[in-house]
């Protein structure tokens, strides 16, 4: 079936995708194999670690405590990804297990054995004498209640992107580095998008994918979305943590700041972080800069808590950011007063593992006006339904 355009053969292209880290390779390369006539822009340079699609490995796991309304789009990113891989030969997708574990009444625990049940996943309910005997390297309290997902693990986050990116220009997508969106505006039923290099392209639709440079758009449509800086950290563990010894974790418990994930050493050393512990920032004032005392000493007491020996030795840490809408859910829609324009954003610090659906969503809503997935509830006007409510 050829995309819908509504007549508009005009424009030099179909769709610009402003933004090509995890969302916007995605979406690109979604575009792009549907036949349509693709540019994508950066403003950093290919294969850059200035935005949030960077770091090694980012979790994946089906068992969504955050809300059981993304399993579905997980379920298809999982197939997604395996097809990526066939179709690029990067090997992007690790699953040798995924435990979130904690006390039993936590958020974290309770909410991902719910969407567990309400879905009817693959998954084993570990007391913590199955903890101590399947992981005898983990520190367990004897509260510690685990949900195990054997087809969890992590996400090659640059591999990802260099997939995608692939894959976009097999489909033939241009793509432009070290350019950036200025401004976009509507001419008619043309989009008129300025870009940084001081060109002006037209096309028929527009996919913004900003990651962290998204919060003056959201600002303009009523959305406060706020910029968190996040430290992760590798350490040389003083024995072998590899899967076998160590799962990728999510573990809430009492005596933490916050909650606290990580993944086994598979060659970089093991790797933590404290989800959510980070001081609001800018995308353009990111302190990159990394304080041994204020953003490693904690993540390394937490890993000690929960594996022993595992930071050792210090090895490397990066100041990500977590793009945080007002209730830490995506937004995923059609710009409220241009439906032409799409905008992907907030992903909140958990929406990497989401990449090849949101790429299939935008490419849906940019050629199609929807999409067959739900993503109701991630909609932008959800927002000034919840003001209206409180009124």
């Amino acid at each position: 079936m050829q995309p819908n355009l509504g007549g508009m053969a005009s424009a030099p292209y179909d769709v610009v995708v402003a933004g090509i880290g995890g969302m916007g390779s995605s979406a690109a390369a979604n575009c792009a194999a549907r036949g349509v006539r693709v540019l994508g822009v950066e403003q950093f340079p290919r294969g850059h670690q200035f935005g949030s699609s960077s770091g090694k490995t980012r979790i994946i796991r089906r068992a969504y405590f955050e809300d059981a309304a993304y399993v579905p789009l997980l379920d298809r990113s999982y197939q997604m990804w395996r097809e990526l891989e066939a179709e690029s030969g990067e090997h992007v997708i690790c699953l040798d297990g995924m435990l979130t574990a904690g006390f039993r009444g936590s958020e974290v625990v309770a909410g991902a054995e719910a969407a567990a049940k309400l879905n009817d996943l693959d998954v084993e309910y570990w007391e913590a004498k199955d903890i101590r005997t399947r992981y005898p390297a983990l520190r367990v309290n004897d509260d510690d209640y685990g949900v195990f997902e054997p087809d969890g693990g992590f996400i090659i986050p640059e591999a990802s992107v260099s997939a995608y990116t692939a894959v976009a220009e097999k489909h033939g997508a241009e793509l432009r580095y070290e350019t950036s969106l200025v401004r976009w505006s509507s001419d008619s039923d043309i989009l008129r998008v300025e870009l940084s290099d001081g060109t002006i392209v037209r096309t028929s639709r527009l996919i913004l994918t900003l990651g962290p440079w998204f919060t003056k758009t959201m600002e303009s449509l009523g959305v406060a979305m706020r910029v968190q800086r996040n430290v992760v950290a590798w350490f040389k563990p003083e024995r072998p943590l590899g899967p076998r010894e160590l799962p990728t974790f999510l573990i809430d418990r009492a005596g933490l700041p916050t909650r606290f994930y990580g993944f086994p050493d598979v060659g970089d050393g093991v790797k933590g972080a404290l989800h959510g512990y980070g001081v609001m920032t800018q995308a353009d004032e990111l302190d990159r800069q990394i304080d041994m005392m204020r953003d490693i000493d904690p993540i390394a007491h937490a890993f000690e808590g929960w594996a022993p020996g595992s930071s050792h030795t210090f090895l490397d840490a990066k100041a990500c950011m977590y793009s945080l809408t007002p209730d830490e859910h995506f937004i995923l829609d059609r710009h409220p007063t241009n439906s032409r324009v799409v905008i992907c954003g907030g992903f909140s610090g958990h929406g990497f593992k989401f990449v090849p659906v949101i790429g299939e969503i935008a490419a849906d809503l940019a050629l199609k006006g929807g999409t067959d997935h739900d993503i109701s509830f991630l909609s932008i006007r959800r927002f000034k339904e919840k003001a209206h409510a409180g009124h």
